[in-house]
């Protein structure tokens, strides 16, 4: 560690609040623990979780960064004990448990992964959170494939624009919902096959004429709210509901008889709480499956706009309007 400098430029959450609470602030360089590495980052993701957390609904994991951020692109600085698969000077993208707006990040080495071909740095920061998240759940826990249609809600999203590319390209129909014209041309120019304006059009009365009345076998939401009803009529038999946040609410009255008769499954996952194992075996799935279509530039982050670390506030609040499409990035 003596190359290292004693203390890093951050970002910290001053007190629950608006955009306004975040700070610019120095800290001490964190040192990693046996399985750690520590990442002097490059460039850093910016995250809806990450606005939770600015908030004060989204506690980090005991023993996590208090500091925002859940995923970047640099270098390895530095490694623990008992770290096997990187060293330093490794480049690396990493999924995080914290600490992402910042000179410095720790993560536990099976978290990272090697940065694409050609993919830069700043590319290669906006990957690992959404990469992670679609695989889990549209992949592992909705169990979408070959020959299955998606519904995506929030499709010009980093999210959307993530689970758009990896539906296409394992082979499903991949419907979206977006709230502009704008935004709509967007998922469809990464492969959607509907784009589906919500502002002017009912999503379950469009998804059902497209399907001729069977409804999608997968749905990604992060609305919840009144969604939720709505979602379950757009399902097709033995469909699957995946809920990954409640942007408009997560209490809603719900005919469960609807999902007994019709045999749906609902099922829904945070990615930042699941345990170290957990990650690991995404990531492992992730390198195997995802990272062939990555290095071949079949599928890719769509970065829309850079921030400099100390206008991380600007960032949030461009997330917070939905003025982006794609993934938004800090420039350490």
């Amino acid at each position: 560690m003596t190359s290292l400098p004693a203390r890093m430029r951050a970002v910290e959450i001053s007190e629950p609040g608006g955009p306004e609470v975040l700070r610019s602030v120095e800290r001490v360089v964190p040192e990693p623990l046996e399985h750690q590495i520590l990442i002097k980052n490059h460039y850093s993701g910016v995250n809806r979780p990450d606005l939770l957390q600015r908030a004060g609904a989204y506690d980090p994991p005991r023993g996590a960064s208090d500091l925002p951020g859940l995923e970047s692109a640099g270098t390895v600085s530095a490694v623990g004990s008992k770290v096997t698969m990187w060293k330093p000077g490794d480049k690396v993208c990493a999924l995080l448990p914290g600490g992402g707006y910042a000179d410095y990040s720790l993560t536990h080495q099976n978290h990272a992964l090697p940065i694409p071909r050609n993919l830069d740095f700043r590319e290669a920061a906006g990957i690992c959170e959404t990469f992670f998240t679609v695989w889990s759940n549209v992949f592992m826990r909705g169990g979408l494939r070959a020959g299955h249609s998606l519904l995506v809600h929030g499709g010009s999203s980093g999210i959307g624009s993530t689970a758009i590319q990896l539906a296409r390209e394992f082979g499903a129909t991949v419907f979206v919902t977006a709230g502009s014209k704008e935004k709509c041309d967007f998922c469809l120019e990464l492969g959607a096959d509907l784009a589906i304006n919500y502002k002017s059009e009912d999503f379950v009365q469009v998804v059902r004429e497209r399907t001729e009345g069977r409804g999608v076998n997968v749905i990604l939401d992060m609305v919840g709210g009144p969604y939720l009803p709505r979602n379950i009529r757009a399902l097709a038999n033995d469909g699957c509901l995946v809920q990954i946040a409640f942007i408009a609410g997560s209490e809603v009255t719900l005919n469960f008889a609807h999902v007994m008769v019709r045999r749906l499954t609902i099922t829904g996952s945070t990615l930042r709480p699941q345990s170290d194992e957990a990650k690991s075996d995404i990531a492992k799935r992730l390198f195997k499956n995802v990272w062939p279509l990555l290095d071949e530039h079949r599928v890719a982050p769509i970065v829309d706009s850079v921030y400099d670390l100390e206008n991380a506030a600007d960032a949030h609040r461009a997330m917070e309007h939905s003025l982006h499409m794609g993934k938004l990035v800090l420039r350490v």
